[in-house]
This record gives C-alpha cells, sequence and structure tokens, in this order.
C-alpha cells in the first residue's frame, strides 16, 4: 500500500456512498491502517448529491479537513457527471471510478478533460443479480479496493465478511448476496 491514499465519494442520498466510505475505514482500522471516513454534511436528502470521503495511511493522520486534491474519486450515481464537477481537484496519477453501464468511450467526454485513469463497473447490475435490489454501495466498495490497491483482495473479503456478519447476524441471506456482490465487482471492474 502507498504511504496515504485520499478518496472523495459522489452519490446520492440513499445510494450508500456514506456507508461504504465508513465500511472502508473500518475494514482498514482492523487490518492496522490509520483512517478518517466522513460525509460532508450539508441540506442531505434522500436524491440529493452527497460526499463522503477516506484517508487510509501507513501514518499516523494529523489532517482534518475535506480532501479537496483526491488520489482517487469514487461516482456512486453516473447522473452526477451532469451537475458536478466530480474531477475538480483530481489527480492525473490516480483515478476515477465510476458506477455505469456505458462504455468508458461515452464517459470520458464528461470528465472536463480528465486526463488519468478511468475504470467502470456496473454496480446496478451487479446488486441486482447478487442482492435482487440496487444497493451499489458494495460492489463500489469493492471496486475502491481492487483500484487502490489499498488491501489485499483475500484480506478485504476476509475484513467485509466478519462486518457483515456481526451486522446482520440474523440476515445469512444478506451476507451472502453481498459477498457475491463484493467478490463480482473485484472481478468486473475496468
Amino acid at each position: 500500500m502507498k504511504k496515504n491514499i485520499e478518496i472523495r465519494w459522489h452519490g446520492r442520498g440513499g445510494q450508500g456512498a456514506k456507508t461504504a466510505a465508513l465500511l472502508l475505514a473500518d475494514v482498514a482500522f482492523n487490518t492496522g491502517m490509520y483512517v478518517q471516513g466522513f460525509p460532508e454534511y450539508g441540506p442531505e436528502r434522500m436524491g440529493a448529491p452527497i460526499t463522503a470521503y477516506n484517508r487510509l495511511s501507513s501514518d499516523e493522520i494529523r489532517v482534518h479537513s475535506n480532501i479537496y486534491e483526491p488520489e482517487f474519486v469514487v461516482v456512486v450515481d453516473e447522473t452526477l457527471l451532469h451537475s458536478v464537477d466530480v474531477t475538480s481537484g483530481l489527480s492525473e496519477d490516480g483515478a476515477i471510478i465510476i458506477n455505469t453501464a456505458e462504455p468508458k468511450e461515452k464517459i470520458i467526454p464528461l470528465l472536463k478533460g480528465y486526463k488519468g485513469r478511468v475504470y467502470t463497473i456496473d454496480a446496478r447490475r451487479i446488486s441486482m443479480e447478487t442482492l435482487g435490489k440496487y444497493f451499489p454501495n458494495s460492489p463500489m466498495l469493492a471496486a475502491v479496493v481492487k483500484v487502490t490497491g489499498v488491501m489485499e483482495k483475500d484480506v478485504f473479503l476476509a475484513e467485509m465478511e466478519a462486518s457483515y456478519r456481526h451486522k446482520f447476524a440474523k440476515k445469512p441471506e444478506v451476507i451472502e448476496g453481498n459477498m457475491r456482490a463484493l467478490t463480482m465487482a473485484f472481478e468486473e471492474v475496468q
């Protein structure tokens, strides 16, 4: 893992971007990293644009602010590409990960000239196939871990399974569906 990784998440209220950022912080913390995972609060409501952040480091984190120049950006809802400057401050040495069924060629023109790496994943299809409902946060979380290389796949999956077993102890179908979603996302992010 690189020494410090900063991630900015863009989504809409109710899609799980905040939850995914907090889950990433939890699993990274469990592997011994220093972490921050937090949302930017405002007049959020279901469907309104929201922003969340992660800082992950092998060293103590002393800064406590929003992330203005992230190495990675995650876009949970592709419609935000039309209304939010998701590439603002994004390092061209980093990458953007977008939840979309569209090919990259159709997405790149919406990225305001961004020249860094662009990854896509169809989190809607994955969540519908594995969970039967549209919960894009699990597939997006797995895509982030794969693209950033913040931890090994096996470590991530083991930590996530432990987290899900704790949260959904009486709902094994939720655990199984989410684990399938995570595994599929690792294979399908491109």
